[in-house]
């Protein structure tokens, strides 16, 4: 994570670095773009998603430790933006997307090595409504920040499945919502805008569906409550 990181960093400081000439050949690209009313794009990323866990009474040992531990591959994100400009400086934002994700949870609690591990893969559809604060544009740069709550239905979440953990099926809820955080900076090219973008996606409500009351309180019985929690590196193109 934390290279990845720092290649998105090195790649916006040398693109925004590219967009400048001295100051008596500035070109300012786009401007039509600040002008519009309505405007739409797509946007491609990565994601590292994670679970906020509450044990329950079965979850700890008698020192008071987690038995579930969790792994976290990258994900990947896609979708679509439309804007309305309201101000100069505000903008309501729509980004319909597509996150996927998998993630490995291990019950400590489970004497058996293979009951003991649950890939849990998730496919997310998320519709966020962001409103959009940037500041003024700089030649061809403009910063910004946008918030806002979202809907998500996970297309993988095995809840209406009679089967549980004690057939290896980990179910959660399909319907979630969210809170979202974003801040990036917008690059002006002769020919589109790009847009290197940093989001922090957390859900409001617990995901987890308990197991069937004949199934031991190994696995979702030892657990409360499981939250997704992510960060969505994107860039955006309009």
């Amino acid at each position: 994570m934390k290279k990845l990181f720092a290649i998105l960093l090195i790649s916006i400081t040398a693109t925004s670095f590219g967009q400048f000439r001295p100051s008596s050949e500035k070109t300012w690209h786009r401007e039509e773009f600040d002008e519009r009313q309505f405007s739409w794009g797509y946007f491609l990323g990565t994601n590292l998603m994670s679970f906020k866990v509450v044990p329950g009474e079965e979850g700890v040992n008698e020192q008071g430790m987690i038995y579930l531990r969790q792994e976290n591959k990258m994900g990947f994100s896609v979708g679509l933006m439309g804007k309305v400009k309201l101000h100069d400086n505000f903008d309501l934002k729509i980004e319909p997307g597509v996150h996927f994700a998998e993630r490995s949870l291990y019950f400590g609690n489970v004497a058996s090595e293979t009951d003991s591990v649950r890939a849990v893969k998730s496919t997310y559809l998320d519709v966020p409504i962001m409103l959009k604060i940037h500041g003024d544009r700089w030649v061809n740069t403009r910063p910004y920040v946008q918030g806002g709550l979202g809907y998500t239905m996970n297309l993988q979440s095995n809840e209406k499945k009679e089967e549980d953990n004690q057939d290896a099926m980990f179910r959660m809820k399909t319907h979630n919502f969210n809170w979202q955080v974003e801040m990036g900076v917008e690059l002006y090219f002769s020919k589109f805008k790009l847009t290197p973008s940093i989001k922090g996606l957390f859900f409001f409500n617990n995901e987890l569906v308990q197991d069937n009351p004949d199934t031991p309180p190994y696995w979702a019985g030892s657990l409360k409550s499981l939250s997704t929690r992510a960060f969505v590196f994107s860039l955006k193109f309009e």
